[in-house]
């Protein structure tokens, strides 16, 4: 049984940093994409980063430059770093992973879901 558990999430002031992990179980190591996506209160989900199995990393243009995803295959974790974080930031955060794709941004691809962590940013 494939498990995602997310954590790191919590209350924040605009400008300060958070760090999410994601800790993976029921997949072999290096074998699945890793994502982050957020859905703030009243909107779609949305894609934030990803991860590729071998340690590639895409983002969002909302993100970039202030968002860094890693991975660390020997653990089976995963990890968002947030900086200079911003109230439209506010959001719960889920990691996904998928086998089937190598590079994706659409939540669709994606099987396997945490159950996503509250990150709170105050002005």
């Amino acid at each position: 049984q494939v498990q995602l558990v997310e954590s790191g999430g919590g209350l924040v002031q605009a400008g300060n940093s958070l760090r999410l992990s994601c800790a993976i179980s029921g997949l072999t190591s290096g074998t699945y994409l890793m994502g982050w996506f957020r859905q703030a209160p009243g909107k779609e989900r949305a894609f934030v980063a990803g991860v590729s199995k071998t340690g590639a990393s895409f983002y969002a243009d909302s993100v970039k430059d202030r968002f860094f995803v890693s991975r660390d295959n020997s653990k089976y974790e995963g990890y968002l770093q947030m900086e200079s974080l911003l109230p439209e930031d506010t959001a719960v955060y889920y990691c996904a992973a998928t086998q089937r794709y190598g590079y994706s941004a659409e939540g669709n691809d994606y099987d396997y879901w945490g159950q996503g962590t509250q990150v709170t940013v105050s002005s």
